[in-house]
């Protein structure tokens, strides 16, 4: 093997298993009869896979809450009941995240799920977010700004937001012709800015404007954020 392939796979080889250990010790965190809300990306993956486990070994009973149609399918092939916000309010909400500043702010979307992540996580009475130390930032910024749009508003939501100093990429999908399209059926569009200086009021700002859904920062919304670092799981509690 090429030597600097070489290295870049055990890079993702340790990513990986960071984000399985960090996902491993939130399941543990999982009580019996608990209503989870369930969250997406591959973090998330690996946290669903072991409360699967944890209800085949231990026999302990939970109820989910998906967020996307991976989510779904995985939860169910992993032999997890589910529920629905109708149904249940979540105790435990547990989902990944693309940035966490200091006051663990979030950026999130990388998905294409932040609307019903949104709404899981804001509804859970905990929300617990599960990273590797990569996703740990002091500002948010670096990673765009995930905004669902319904198509047809596409142009002028693209209009609105270069004015607010933003750059807007449709974001396009990696097996299929054209933009991705979320559970909703609508547009991705990934907003760069210079830089975040007030994310709760960016967050406003973005959801005020006509056409979008719902945008990627969750500001204030977690309660707890474990990161898996090269010494082990670091817990991060709001301030």
């Amino acid at each position: 093997m090429h030597p600097k392939k070489e290295v870049a796979w055990e890079v993702v080889e340790l990513v990986d298993n960071a984000k399985r250990e960090v996902a491993s010790e939130a399941a543990m965190m999982v009580n019996d009869g608990e209503i989870l809300g369930l969250g997406t990306g591959s973090t998330a993956h690996y946290f669903i896979q072991k409360l699967g486990n944890r209800i085949k070994n231990e026999e302990i009973e939970i109820m989910g809450i998906p967020t996307s149609y991976q989510s779904f399918f995985l939860a169910r092939d992993c032999g997890i009941p589910l529920t629905t916000l109708d149904e249940h309010l979540p105790d435990l909400a547990v989902d990944g995240a693309d940035e966490v500043d200091p006051d663990l702010n979030l950026i999130k979307g990388g998905g294409a799920a932040h609307t019903l992540e949104k709404i899981v996580d804001s509804a859970a009475k905990k929300f617990l977010v599960i990273v590797d130390e990569s996703k740990k930032v002091k500002k948010l910024g670096d990673f765009p700004v995930p905004l669902e749009v319904i198509p047809s508003a596409y142009r002028p939501v693209t209009e609105l937001v270069k004015k607010m100093g933003g750059l807007p990429s449709l974001r396009m999908a990696q097996m299929k012709d054209g933009p991705v399209i979320t559970d909703n059926n609508n547009f991705v569009v990934d907003v760069q800015f210079k830089e975040i200086l007030d994310p709760q009021e960016l967050e406003i700002q973005l959801n005020n404007i006509p056409g979008v859904l719902e945008n990627g920062i969750f500001p204030g919304i977690a309660d707890q954020v474990l990161v898996a670092t090269s010494d082990g799981v670091e817990s991060i509690k709001k301030p």
